[in-house]
């Protein structure tokens, strides 16, 4: 019977969140009737996510339903102040930039450039709005029934962005219920480097959507970063549909949030395709922090590298499932894949679950994953060097996240993370 109210409690709450998607939706100038309706219908027909299904096994959303989360009201003035001040310490000086304060874009706080705006602009809806592979998961889904406005860049052909393009999510207040949305369509011989952020100042509830479709030779850069309140939960999906000859990098920072999970798919869509996936994941305390990947790579000669490094500290709980598609067209593929995890404390905990799924038969192809502690006599080591114990430690964090930030083309955001892990302290 108790199996059968909680079934019950999870179908009351996401018909709640349903009816505040639709109060976002009645407050937003977007004209997509028609494909609000078909997400909602999509959205009716799932459940909200349990531990027995075997996607969130490891991550369990019943404290959500806990919580009560609201649409919110256009941003007042006191709102907008608040969120100039969350700005300040985030926003980059050499970037375009695109600012989004509880799902409503602002231009008194935004800078942007040609190819870049937001779909509230536009005179038509881009082709290619919720119509990445992977729109049919219930967050998804609920995303498209409600978000406010949403990110475009659209890069013309053989046109290349020199400065990277910043997109600010700013969630200012506590209980609401915020949806951002990103679309980004590089065309043929195209390049770009986007950087999303997300902040929040109190308890809301983030349910992000970013679908990117990279064209024949075509180069995306992709960094994302979630620094939330640890009082919120972030649900975020990343779609990609990778064309012939493309490339694609993704570096996902994932440090803030109470309940967060990322869940990434890319789909190459045509041969010599090359995708690049880096994750840092740095959560303490209670945090619980899931990443989900799928790569597929459906043609020949395509190439998909992964590495996902994660520092739980504290009681927090990282988890990992990664897998690699890999069908019998796809011959002459190399793909990796690797999840290194480092416990700082005896109560952390980690779930990771690397795979691969490999019909082809003419491939390179590897996977694995590693689970540690600080080494004692790496620590040991460093000490008998002159280095106490409290420095010896934070080098080897240090040295540990490095190889995922170092290499992160945006000089601001690398010397932000790199401060970042310096202070962290076991």
């Amino acid at each position: 019977m108790s199996n059968v109210v909680t079934v019950a409690q999870r179908d009351r709450y996401l018909t709640a969140l349903l009816t505040q998607a639709a109060t976002s939706a009645q407050q937003s100038p977007l004209e997509l009737d028609t494909l609000r309706a078909a997400a909602q219908s999509l959205v009716q027909e799932r459940t909200f996510p349990s531990n027995r299904d075997e996607a969130w096994r490891f991550t369990d959303l019943s404290p959500m339903l806990d919580k009560s989360f609201q649409a919110p009201a256009n941003p007042s003035q006191a709102v907008l102040e608040q969120a100039q001040t969350l700005l300040t310490s985030v926003s980059l000086t050499d970037a375009s930039r695109l600012v989004f304060v509880n799902g409503v874009y602002v231009d008194s706080l935004s800078q942007a450039v040609d190819g870049v705006s937001v779909l509230s602009q536009l005179t038509a809806i881009p082709d290619g709005l919720a119509q990445v592979h992977g729109s049919n998961e219930v967050f998804t889904a609920l995303n498209t029934a409600g978000f406010v406005d949403a990110a475009v860049l659209h890069i013309g052909r053989n046109t290349v962005i020199e400065r990277p393009v910043q997109v600010i999510y700013l969630t200012v207040g506590e209980g609401l219920f915020v949806q951002p949305r990103c679309l980004v369509i590089a065309e043929t011989g195209s390049a770009v480097t986007l950087l999303e952020e997300f902040h929040s100042s109190g308890s809301s509830f983030t349910n992000s959507v970013s679908e990117i479709w990279v064209h024949d030779n075509a180069e995306v850069t992709h960094l994302c970063l979630q620094q939330e309140s640890t009082d919120g939960i972030h649900i975020g999906k990343t779609a990609v549909s990778q064309a012939r000859d493309s490339r694609y990098r993704n570096t996902t920072l994932n440090l803030g949030a109470g309940i967060s999970r990322h869940h990434l798919e890319v789909y190459q869509t045509g041969p010599q395709t090359e995708t690049d996936l880096y994750g840092l994941t740095a959560i303490r305390d209670q945090q619980l922090a899931d990443t989900h990947s799928l790569v597929a790579l459906n043609h020949p000669h395509g190439t998909a590298n992964q590495l996902q490094k994660n520092i739980i500290d504290g009681r927090a709980h990282g988890v990992f499932n990664g897998q690699v598609y890999v069908p019998k067209p796809a011959q002459l593929t190399n793909a990796s894949q690797l999840n290194r995890n480092l416990l700082l404390s005896p109560k952390s905990r980690v779930d990771t679950k690397p795979e691969l799924d490999i019909v082809a038969d003419n491939v390179k192809c590897a996977h694995g994953a590693t689970v540690s502690q600080l080494a004692p006599d790496e620590v040991f080591y460093l000490q008998s060097r002159g280095i106490n114990r409290d420095q010896a430690q934070r080098l080897l964090i240090y040295a540990f996240a490095m190889e995922i930030i170092e290499p992160i083309p945006v000089a601001p955001l690398r010397e932000r993370m790199t401060q970042y892990i310096q202070q962290w302290t076991v």
